[in-house]
C-alpha cells in the first residue's frame, strides 16, 4: 500500500499526497457534470470537448498553480505552460469524452508528474466507478489504497488482450488488425485508459492502443510500470512527450516481446 507519510523521500511523499488530492478534486468535479446537460464543441480534429473537460482542467490547474508555482503544466484543453520547467504536471481532464457524452461510465481522469520528461507519478481516476489507481516509480501501484500488480502471463495465446481504438487500427493497419483478431486467448474492444488500468491490476494481460497524445499515455505509463508491467511504443522504444501515440502495454517482458513480434511480423 502506498503510504506517503512513511516514504523515505519526503519530496516524493508530498507530491503523491498532492496528486491524490488533485484526483479527488477532478473526480468530484467530473461526477458533477456526468449525465447532466452539457454544452459540446468540436475541436479541429472533430473530437468533442465539453464544459466538463474545461471545467475539470481549470480546477486542477488552479490547485497545481497554487501549490507548485515553479512547475510546468501541460493539459489537453489549455495547453502547455512552463515547457522549460524541470518538473511538469500533465493532465487529461476527461479521458474518453465520447464515453462521457454518451453516459458510459468508463471515462477517466489522468494526471502525471514528469521530471525531465519522464513520469515518476501517475494517477488514473475513474470518477463514475469511484476507483483511483496510483503508480509511483520504485514504490509500486495501488487501487484505492490497496496494492496491485500485473499478472504473470508470458504467452499471448493464454492472455486476455484488449484492442483499443480498433476502428482506427482497422482503417490504417488492416493486416495488423487481422492478426489481432486471431490473437490472445480472448480479446475485447475498448477505448481510453481503463484497459491499461485493468492491466496494472492484473485483470488484463496486454493492451494495444493507437493515436494517443502524451497526456493520454504518460500518466498511464507510470501506473503500468509501477505495477510491474511494460509499456512502450510499437517499436519497443520508451515513451516520452515526442512519441507517436502508438502504444503497447503488457504484463511481463516476455508478453511484451511477443506483442512486438506480432506487430512487426
Amino acid at each position: 500500500m502506498l503510504n506517503p507519510t512513511s516514504s523515505q523521500n519526503t519530496e516524493m511523499a508530498d507530491l503523491v499526497t498532492h496528486a491524490m488530492a488533485v484526483a479527488d478534486i477532478a473526480n468530484t468535479a467530473a461526477r458533477g457534470y456526468f449525465r447532466g446537460r452539457l454544452g459540446v464543441e468540436f475541436k479541429s480534429d472533430e473530437s468533442p470537448v465539453t464544459q466538463a473537460d474545461k471545467g475539470v482542467e481549470t480546477q486542477v490547474r488552479t490547485y497545481l498553480e497554487q501549490h507548485f508555482p515553479d512547475h510546468g503544466i501541460f493539459g489537453e484543453e489549455h495547453g502547455f505552460d512552463g515547457q522549460n520547467c524541470r518538473e511538469v504536471w500533465i493532465i487529461d481532464p476527461i479521458d474518453g469524452t465520447r464515453s462521457f457524452l454518451s453516459g458510459h461510465p468508463l471515462f477517466g481522469f489522468l494526471l502525471g508528474h514528469l521530471v525531465n520528461g519522464k513520469p515518476d507519478i501517475g494517477v488514473i481516476g475513474m470518477p463514475a466507478l469511484n476507483e483511483v489507481f496510483v503508480g509511483v516509480s520504485s514504490q509500486g501501484a495501488t487501487l484505492n489504497g490497496n496494492a496491485i500488480a500485473t499478472s504473470k502471463k508470458t504467452r499471448l495465446d493464454q492472455s486476455i488482450l484488449f484492442v483499443n481504438e480498433g476502428d482506427k487500427i482497422y482503417r490504417d493497419h488492416p493486416a495488423l488488425f487481422a492478426k489481432l483478431m486471431q490473437s490472445g486467448q480472448t480479446r475485447r474492444f475498448a477505448y481510453d485508459c481503463y484497459p491499461h488500468a485493468l492491466l496494472a491490476a492484473g485483470h488484463v494481460d496486454a493492451v494495444i492502443d493507437y493515436d494517443l497524445q502524451p497526456y493520454d499515455f504518460l500518466p498511464v505509463l507510470a501506473v503500468v510500470e509501477a505495477a510491474g508491467g511494460v509499456m512502450t511504443d510499437w517499436n519497443g522504444k520508451h515513451l516520452d512527450l515526442k512519441s507517436d501515440g502508438r502504444v503497447i502495454s503488457a504484463a511481463t517482458p516476455e508478453l511484451h516481446a511477443e506483442m512486438l513480434d506480432m506487430v512487426h511480423g
